[in-house]
């Protein structure tokens, strides 16, 4: 068993609940231990750095001093929260100065960071600890036949903490692979998806998300993962609206990779939060159980 400190997100508890429950529902049978972290807040999120730097920097520094209490790597699902707290925790280290000045607002509540924590991404844990083989041991639904378009995002690589390539990300590549299942070409695997701009830029976003879909169905995918909760919402839940822009008709189910790998562990719909996804995940899985049944 493989321990960590788990640092959930805010998304976790709303946007993302299928993020949440697939990733508590697999975490066993893959021999990791996620102690959530107590008293944990928001990240300090990229929008709100944008306001007030020093205020996200202590937010994000309060979060990393709950950590260090424990010291185990702390792990997130949520690509934002893994690039706001690194960063963070990068700036921190390389500036004593603004380390003092965070330490100072820290003192307040009688807390204090050195800079021992080290963030990482729930994919990077799965890939480099838990390891593709040992993933690929325990299914018990090999998703064979299926398509999948890996869309790991534009947070998770980017900056570049050494976890995977900036342009040509493959870690979740092999992970699909590992589960039988066939990842195909997809050129714009770390494009953004918009993002948050998706309420305010609207129109602009769909046309970001469009190309999105139409290099993955040029491509062959029958579906999409992704770890990133606000890739995952953006695409789930504006696909029929870029459907409604530009007269496609897309219906590509979006998986979180934690709900992909509980499929091929054998696990049930509701198990990982699977009825919480908008476009419906079942016609790919009836396909799936069709092709074990032989019909």
């Amino acid at each position: 068993m493989k321990y960590y400190t788990y640092f959930p997100g805010c998304s976790s508890e709303s946007t993302a609940l299928g993020m949440s429950i697939s990733l508590e529902a697999i975490a066993g049978p893959l021999d990791m231990k996620l102690a959530e972290m107590e008293d944990w807040t928001c990240c300090g999120s990229t929008p709100y750095g944008s306001l007030d730097e020093m205020e996200s920097l202590v937010i994000a520094a309060r979060n990393l001093a709950l950590a260090e209490k424990i010291g185990l790597d702390m792990v997130t699902p949520c690509s934002s929260c893994y690039v706001t707290l690194n960063k963070a925790n990068h700036h921190l280290k390389e500036h004593p100065q603004l380390m003092a000045q965070v330490n100072e607002a820290l003192a307040v509540a009688k807390m204090q960071y050195k800079g021992s924590v080290k963030v990482r991404h729930i994919v990077d844990v799965l890939y480099t600890d838990i390891k593709p083989e040992s993933i690929a041991a325990k299914v018990k639904q090999k998703l064979a036949g299926l398509k999948v378009a890996a869309y790991s995002g534009c947070q998770l690589v980017r900056p570049d903490y050494g976890f995977d390539h900036v342009e040509f990300p493959d870690k979740l590549d092999e992970l699909v692979r590992c589960l039988g299942a066939e990842a195909v070409n997809f050129p714009l695997k770390s494009r953004c998806c918009g993002s948050s701009l998706s309420i305010s830029e609207t129109d602009k976003v769909l046309g970001l998300m469009e190309k999105l879909f139409a290099n993955a169905a040029e491509n062959g995918a029958q579906c999409f993962t992704t770890p990133c909760p606000l890739c995952q919402t953006n695409l789930d839940a504006y696909q029929s609206l870029v459907n409604a822009k530009f007269g496609t008709h897309y219906n590509l189910p979006v998986f979180f990779i934690s709900q992909l790998i509980g499929v091929a562990l054998g696990m049930d719909e509701k198990s990982l939060g699977l009825d919480k996804n908008i476009v419906s995940p079942r016609p790919v899985l009836r396909q799936l159980s069709e092709v074990k049944s032989g019909t």
